[in-house]
């Protein structure tokens, strides 16, 4: 094997040098065998691979999908009441579905997005729940003997991909860079981070592996049920729940708006910040060591880069790049080159309990109403959970009219409130402009608006730059040094402007580039200004030095501070904020 990062060859899965994987993608694709009606897995050396043959009977087939999974007897109904089919007529067929199309006995049968938004949802629901109820018990002996002859006919690839995820956790945790870590598992409650948490505990044999499960409160109400089964089935197995008790996501959406594809400030507010709290809590930065405090978690996740195309740009094992979201920690994923087609079986041959919104139709358990879920996600929770999914058509509606939109139900049901980007039409937007004007009587001095009195907290927040000590006593001045010259290039002064409610002056001297550093101290007032405890902030601190709480508010620990600027940094946080980023009007798109 070779390792790009160190340019040499090595015999490891990861390279003992730089801590990199170094094993190569099996490419392999999907087939469909007319003889024993299931689909199989066959390796190829290129992705140009036209033909399969069965390893079972030998049969040649060309009917290739890219990827595949069964369709279990819940969503066999839904299968043939949206193809239009006559109920029970794919009962003893063997069901499975490719993208957007129903495979039955080795026939595609299409459904088309429009079909979702033609039918009468009241009298569909009924009609799927009647016919459901009366499926299951003739339904699942037949569904099960076509997957014991899936697992049966694909053994030999199950037991090949199996060993090569098993061997590259037990490589993880015996390499020299990550040995010493903390490892845990993120648990999702998901399909992949199911089949995460059985290989880990298989490589290291022993079920005593922290699991982590961050609940945005937004879950599948079957998420909450799977992760209760899930605890009662792995008794040995330490679950930890975490959760931000500090804020309320519909509060948030009545305040800022509700997330969007580009802007979803609730994966940092509900899941990596409350997580990110809970590995300060586990794993104590050491202040005495700079080089290993942020090498203290290793956590296995269950990323898929066949899963999109922004994932399919990932490392196998990241930790210091910037698309990390909790930077103290080193991200690991198992099962990174396996399709759904290698989950299902996985799971289905190891007997792996699962969640059950999946046996439902769905592709996917993240949050429920996530702007990144496609159009058969929204419409499978209005059909399984139409008493949320109301009430949050009617947040959006509240939403679109409040921003002025000129035909609210329109918006919202073309899913257009997914695009939206920027905090154009709330009141709330104004907070995050910085403002300010040049002091006319000193140069290099700037007077900046602020949205409360001075503070404390403001004084925190200037910690990042240096030192931070009291300056003259009869002007109220704090200063801050630098933290290698030792000389003051921060001067911060209480003010008084008539243009300006609350306002501060400040000085910069002694630097190079000092447009930069008021940049950068314009990021801290924006935070001061407008946090709305998103915890990005404290997510990106791999010291954990920044603390964000209802009580003290945005404070920055001067003891455990490196000043090492990241969270000042537009390349991790852009616009020094996200609500910076999120909040921003059209007339403040150029604004960094």
């Amino acid at each position: 094997m070779w390792c790009k990062y160190c340019n040499m060859e090595t015999n490891e899965n990861i390279c003992s040098t730089c801590g990199n994987e170094t094993s190569v993608e099996i490419y392999h694709a999907t087939f469909w065998c007319k003889k024993c009606n299931v689909p199989f897995v066959t390796i190829m050396e290129n992705n140009s691979v036209k033909s399969g043959k069965c390893p079972s009977c030998g049969e040649e087939s060309n009917i290739r999908y890219e990827d595949i999974r069964p369709v279990f007897p819940e969503e066999r109904i839904l299968g043939e009441m949206l193809c239009n089919v006559p109920i029970y007529s794919w009962l003893n067929s063997s069901v499975w579905k490719a993208k957007d199309r129903y495979i039955v006995d080795g026939i595609s049968y299409r459904t088309t997005p429009g079909v979702y938004e033609q039918l009468d949802l009241t009298t569909f629901r009924e009609k799927l729940k009647k016919n459901q109820q009366k499926n299951n018990k003739d339904a699942y002996p037949i569904f099960n003997n076509y997957i014991a002859k899936f697992v049966d006919l694909n053994e030999s690839w199950l037991n090949q991909f199996t060993q090569e995820s098993v061997n590259w956790v037990r490589s993880t945790r015996e390499n020299p860079k990550y040995r010493d870590m903390n490892f845990m598992v993120s648990f999702s409650g998901g399909k992949d981070s199911t089949a995460v948490s059985d290989i880990v505990m298989k490589a290291i044999g022993s079920p005593r592996i922290m699991h982590l499960f961050g609940d945005t409160t937004l879950e599948f109400p079957l998420t909450y049920e799977y992760i209760e089964k899930y605890k009662a089935t792995h008794s040995f197995t330490p679950v930890r729940t975490v959760v931000n008790k500090d804020q309320k996501f519909q509060d948030l959406v009545d305040e800022i708006g509700p997330p969007a594809r580009l802007m979803r400030w609730c994966c940092s507010m509900f899941k990596t910040g409350p997580i990110t709290r809970k590995l300060n809590q586990m794993c104590k930065v050491h202040e005495d060591d700079e080089n290993k405090s942020h090498d203290r978690i290793f956590t296995y996740y269950g990323i898929r880069k066949n899963e999109s195309v922004s994932r399919s740009k990932y490392d196998r094992i990241a930790g210091t790049n910037e698309s990390i979201k909790i930077r103290k920690q080193v991200v690991g994923s198992p099962i990174f080159f396996w399709k759904d087609v290698d989950v299902w079986l996985y799971l289905l041959a190891n007997k792996v309990i699962f969640n059950d919104a999946y046996r439902l139709g769905y592709d996917r358990v993240g949050c429920w109403c996530c702007p990144n879920n496609n159009q058969r996600s929204q419409f499978l929770s209005r059909i399984y959970m139409p008493e949320e999914s109301q009430k949050w058509r009617n947040t959006l509606i509240k939403f679109a009219i409040k921003v002025g939109k000129p035909d609210p139900e329109v918006y919202v049901d073309s899913g257009k409130w997914k695009a939206r980007q920027g905090g154009n039409g709330l009141a709330i937007s104004k907070q995050i402009k910085i403002q300010y004007s040049n002091c006319t009587s000193e140069e290099d001095a700037r007077v900046f608006k602020l949205q409360r009195p001075l503070n404390e907290e403001f004084y925190s927040l200037m910690v990042p730059f240096g030192f931070v000590k009291k300056g003259r006593v009869s002007l109220n001045e704090v200063v801050v040094y630098h933290t290698v010259s030792n000389m003051q290039i921060i001067s911060i002064i209480p003010f008084s402007q008539n243009e300006y409610l609350y306002s501060v002056k400040i000085k910069v001297l002694n630097v190079k580039d000092k447009e930069d550093l008021f940049r950068m101290i314009g990021y801290q007032i924006r935070k001061f200004n407008s946090c709305k405890k998103c915890l990005k902030c404290e997510s990106i601190c791999k010291y954990g030095a920044i603390s964000i709480t209802t009580q003290n508010g945005y404070r920055i620990d001067s003891k455990k501070c490196r000043h090492c600027l990241i969270c000042v940094n537009q390349k991790y946080l852009p616009n020094g904020c996200l609500m910076g980023k999120y909040l921003r009007s059209k007339e403040d798109k150029n604004e960094n």
